[in-house]
């Protein structure tokens, strides 16, 4: 079984399509926030991270950290043949099953789609979008939503999920 399965043009169009409907999803670089999630959620503040500097060993372990423990969190929510949505605004988006191989990029070092938002909106979402993790690259946050995820989160608690900007 591969990993990172690019989406079909019709899926990605009805896969943004129930984005900016149900999340009514407004990218903006100045307004926040973007999209309204479903209640519960937790919007976790990562600005800190996004502008350190100096200690790059230290950042490379916490994004890490973050990588491995999102993993955990999915896996505990699908099963071993389980795919959901890896999306990137504006440019393709995939198919991902954390029970996969996750490569990375040799020149980056990160996913296909990072979990960590540096330049464009990220987000992995499950197939009927009963929960997500949603990347903000302006806005310098990481929204995770759904009872279950967000349960997953606090069990493995990423480093980088320290400060909180909004509950709902």
């Amino acid at each position: 079984m591969n990993n990172w399965i690019e989406l079909k043009e019709s899926e990605e169009k009805a896969v943004w399509k129930k984005v900016y409907k149900d999340f009514k999803f407004k990218p903006s670089i100045t307004k926040f926030p973007s999209f309204k999630v479903p209640s519960p959620f937790i919007t976790y503040d990562i600005s800190v991270y996004k502008n350190l500097s100096g200690d790059f060993k230290e950042f490379d372990e916490i994004y890490k950290d973050l990588e491995e423990k999102s993993l955990f969190a999915f896996k505990e929510l699908t099963n071993n043949d389980e795919y959901f949505f890896a999306l990137d605004w504006q440019h393709p988006s995939y198919w991902v099953n954390p029970f996969l191989e996750f490569p990375k990029d040799e020149e980056f070092d990160e996913w296909t789609i990072p979990i960590f938002p540096d330049g464009d909106y990220y987000f992995f979402i499950q197939k009927e979008f009963d929960w997500g993790l949603l990347g903000h690259p302006w806005e310098q946050t990481i929204t995770i939503f759904g009872k279950d995820l967000i349960q997953a989160f606090k069990k493995h608690n990423p480093r980088m999920f320290k400060t909180i900007l909004r509950i709902g």
